[in-house]
């Protein structure tokens, strides 16, 4: 039995080894630790702080799972006030110009004297926190507030494992930590993710939310602390409220960044693209170099922040209305503003996609004037509850689409007879008036004329003369362009009616490359059946599957012709695939263009169908990876193929059995997680021979 000194022994040593490994893990992304064994440490600790309640500490790493339910948020006031940054309005080089010279101005510098050194920092666009360490153990965290009295939201604030519990290395018996927490990108689309799974399945006080910012405030302002455990959230240290003096037991560290370097000492995350800067010519690199990277980031930032980096110079410059003189906030273009929907039109992607579209009326946001703005599918369109006369934010960031983020509250708030209809999507196309249909398990409609629909005209003739397909050497995007845009090809059987001449006179078009490619038109008629049905770009139905057609069918009519029930009899060929076969040859338009082609002299050999044999792995999913001994992978995928199985390219739960060889990878470590069958290639070779085992 475990006496209490050797339990208290054992939780110290379990303590320190966790609160380690979780700074590997979430603050420096170098986990020495895989997670099974970091959990077996961590219930080890529950275990030993159940038995004996005296040993769990305040900074345990058991207390970040979220306490008790509060009723409230006591107030706390601020020792030191945490006040704003000014914020910089001229998002060009000349704001950093500005303050530099503002700077210069009151330390009264001549134009010709030193550099002002600064150092610059990311603009988080989080909620800002306060962090109250005494003897090195986190005792308080509270919001800004109004800047002399934040709540207290301690609890929720041990949640957040990028924030230490206990410092590290020598801690002053005070110190206050500032600084953001926020959520990744990633974090607030995989919280997205699971909400909008909870409201499918019924949960009725469940929403989605609109941005990353507003998730992590309302994460942190949560009364049940394991709500906010459940969230995602993330810290940046860049700041100091109050701190012990030197001569009391705090450090000495005489500059800003000094203070960032001890912050990042004592177990905090700071930004990587954290940088000193001397004089305004750096301070503009600085914001311009941030701003291209500004959308490759894994979060939001809405601007830069300088800072002058001497703390003497800081107490000299002082304050003003309540703003230090010493810092500025230096923003870039608003990626979000409000503006009102016009109208909710339907655009059809090359691809045949429907995509419904809000006209906006004119607003500037992420640097240009935006017009347009996604709404993804009829889903997000009606789940965001966008309709026509209502003001919403809309998103853009860099060279993304801008997007609908959702309707602003005074436009919810107004009754139902007062807004327009809920958004409904077509169920034809709005360009060729062909069916649009979703399939089982989809969020797109797509228009289902695909050969004739001028929507995806380009599209459909670079699919069809691929190399897999026709193969029509010389027809790539350029010249397809050009003959889409001269109106000289309407659909695929006008390709075989140009000429020499028509082909010549197009601009940048040499006589040899226009006779070359009046070779390759004549050369691609005479293809095979399995390129054919590939080529007419038919969802679902790529390479493998034509092959499988027009072994198991024989000719194009027979397959034209087959019912869906006719079509599952094919290998390979499910629901999914039978019923986007059968609902494209349902078009009389792609019925018609596949006949012209025929006219047009586009022929190939057709033949009985293939004779019935045993295919002893139908419905069985193999997955090859390695190097075989004897066998390439292609070999082993024609036998397996041949077989009646489909070999996939990526594991998963759906996968029944891995054929591993030399220097295998992820693809086999994942199949031993999910338990998936694994066998080398004499095993492979033993389950064609006598069948998928039983056992």
């Amino acid at each position: 039995m475990t006496t209490r000194e050797d339990a208290a022994r054992e939780a110290a040593a379990l303590s320190e080894q966790l609160h380690r490994h979780a700074h590997l893990y979430y603050v420096l992304d170098a986990p020495e630790l895989p997670d099974a064994e970091y959990d077996k440490l961590f219930q080890r600790l529950q275990a030993l702080e159940a038995e004996y309640p005296e040993l769990r500490t305040a900074d345990s790493p058991t207390q970040r799972v979220g306490g008790q339910v509060l009723d409230g948020f006591a107030k706390v006031r601020h020792r030191v006030p945490m006040l704003s940054i000014r914020t910089e309005t001229d998002i060009t080089p000349g704001g950093a110009s500005a303050f530099d010279a503002r700077v210069r101005k009151e330390l009264g510098l001549p134009e010709d004297g030193p550099q002002v050194e600064y150092v610059c920092e990311l603009k988080f666009d989080g909620l800002a926190m306060n962090l109250r360490y005494e003897h090195g153990v986190l005792v308080q965290a509270a919001t800004r507030g109004d800047g002399e009295v934040g709540e207290d939201v301690t609890q929720n604030i041990r949640t957040v494992h990028e924030i230490p519990l206990r410092l590290n290395g020598h801690a002053p018996p005070v110190v206050e930590v500032r600084g953001e927490v926020y959520m990744k990108r990633a974090d607030f689309d995989a919280l997205n993710a699971r909400q909008r799974e909870r409201i499918a399945a019924g949960q009725k006080n469940e929403k989605v939310f609109v941005n990353p910012r507003n998730a992590a405030a309302g994460a942190v302002r949560q009364l049940d602390p394991a709500i906010a455990a459940s969230r995602p959230l993330s810290f940046f240290a860049y700041g100091l409220g109050e701190v012990s003096a030197p001569a009391e037991g705090g450090p000495d560290c005489p500059t800003q960044f000094d203070w960032l370097q001890q912050f990042h000492a004592w177990g905090f995350p700071v930004a990587s693209q954290t940088a000193r800067a001397r004089g305004a010519a750096e301070l503009i690199a600085f914001h311009e170099n941030i701003g291209r990277q500004r959308d490759a980031l894994p979060y939001d930032i809405d601007g830069v922040v300088y800072k002058v980096d001497s703390l003497a110079l800081q107490g000299q410059l002082g304050f003003v209305s309540r703003e230090p003189r010493w810092a500025v906030a230096h923003k870039y273009p608003a990626q979000e503003q409000l503006t009102e929907v016009l109208a909710i039109e339907v655009q059809v992607g090359r691809t045949g996609k429907l995509t419904p579209v809000a006209k906006l009326a004119p607003v500037f946001v992420g640097g240009v004037t935006v017009t347009n703005a996604t709404l993804h599918n009829e889903d997000e369109a009606r789940r965001k509850d966008v309709r026509v006369g209502d003001t919403v934010i809309v998103r853009r960031a860099g060279d993304v689409i801008p997007e609908v983020v959702g309707v602003a509250p005074d436009s919810l708030a107004r009754p139902e007879t007062e807004r327009g209809a809920l958004f409904t999507m077509p169920r034809v196309c709005p360009v060729c008036g062909s069916d649009a249909l979703r399939e089982e398990g989809e969020v797109d409609y797509r228009c289902t004329g695909g050969l004739f629909c001028p929507a995806q005209r380009k599209e459909a003739i670079l699919h069809f003369a691929a190399r897999r397909a026709l193969d029509i050497e010389g027809l790539g995007d350029k010249l397809v362009e050009q003959l889409v845009d001269a109106q000289l090809i309407r659909t695929l059987p006008d390709l075989y009616r140009l000429g020499f001449t028509t082909l010549a006179g197009l601009d940048r078009m040499a006589d040899k490359s226009a006779a070359n490619i009046v070779a390759a038109l004549e050369k691609s008629k005479q293809t095979t059946l399995p390129r054919f049905l590939f080529g007419l770009g038919i969802r679902h139905v790529g390479e493998s599957t034509a092959k499988d057609l027009a072994k198991h069918f024989g000719k194009l009519d027979a397959i034209m012709g087959a019912t869906e029930a006719e079509l599952l009899e094919v290998n390979d060929v499910g629901p999914v695939v039978a019923t986007s076969l059968r609902t494209f040859f349902d078009q009389p338009h792609n019925r018609e263009v596949v006949e012209q082609l025929r006219a047009s002299g586009v022929t190939w050999e057709e033949g009985e169908p293939a004779a019935r044999t045993p295919r002893p792995l139908a419905g069985k999913t193999f997955v090859i990876t390695g190097t075989l001994p004897t066998l390439s992978r292609d070999e082993a995928k024609d036998k397996l193929e041949e077989a009646g199985a489909k070999v996939a390219g990526s594991v998963s739960k759906k996968t029944d059995c891995v054929v591993a060889g030399a220097e295998a990878g992820s693809k086999l470590d994942k199949a031993q997680a999910l338990g998936v069958k694994v066998v080398d290639e004499a095993g492979m070779l033993a389950i064609l021979a006598d069948g998928w085992p039983e056992v």
